[in-house]
C-alpha cells in the first residue's frame, strides 16, 4: 500500500475524471478525423493521435493502479500532536544557516519541492517520521551532512 493524502487523492481522482471525460473522447474525435484523410500509412495527424491515444490510456491505466494500491490519510482526521508523521507539515531550521524552511510530508506521487512538499521516502522526510519538535535530525546530502532542528509540526 502506497500512502496518499486526502488532497492527493482528490487530484488524481479529478485528473482521471479529465482524462476518460475530456481527453478520451477528444482523442477519438481527432483520430476519426485523421481517418478522413486517406492513407493511413502517411497521416501524421493519424500517427500523432494514435499516440496520444497511447499515452492517455497509459496514463487513466497507471492512476486506477495508484488509487486500488493507495492508503488515503487524512491528517485532520488524526489527534494533532507535536510528533512528525506522514500528512503533517514540519518547519525545520537548518542548523549552519538558521535559515527555516516548511514541508508537507506526502506521497511519492504528491511530491513537489516547488510548493513545499517532500515524499515519505526523501531523506529529510524519513528522518523527521517519528521524530518530535525541538528534535535534531541528520540528513546526508552530496555536498555533506547537514543537521535541522523540528521547530513545528503541524496537523493542516
Amino acid at each position: 500500500m502506497n500512502p496518499m493524502t486526502k488532497e492527493g487523492e482528490s487530484l488524481l481522482r479529478d485528473e482521471l475524471k479529465r482524462l476518460k471525460n475530456e481527453d478520451r473522447p477528444r482523442i477519438i474525435d481527432a483520430i476519426a478525423t485523421a481517418r478522413e484523410f486517406g492513407d493511413l500509412k502517411e497521416n501524421a495527424e493519424y500517427h500523432a493521435a494514435k499516440e496520444q491515444q497511447g499515452l492517455a490510456e497509459a496514463r487513466i491505466k497507471d492512476i486506477e493502479t495508484k488509487l486500488s494500491n493507495s492508503q488515503v490519510i487524512d491528517i485532520l482526521n488524526l489527534d494533532p500532536s507535536d510528533k512528525v508523521i506522514f500528512g503533517t507539515t514540519v518547519t525545520v531550521i537548518n542548523s549552519d544557516s538558521g535559515q527555516s524552511a516548511q514541508y508537507k510530508i506526502v506521497g511519492e506521487d504528491e511530491a513537489d519541492t516547488n510548493l513545499g512538499k517532500i515524499s515519505y521516502a526523501a531523506p529529510l522526510a524519513k528522518q523527521m517520521i517519528g521524530k518530535f519538535e525541538g528534535d535534531i535530525v541528520k540528513v546526508e546530502t552530496p555536498s555533506g551532512s547537514t543537521e535541522y532542528e523540528i521547530e513545528k509540526v503541524e496537523y493542516i
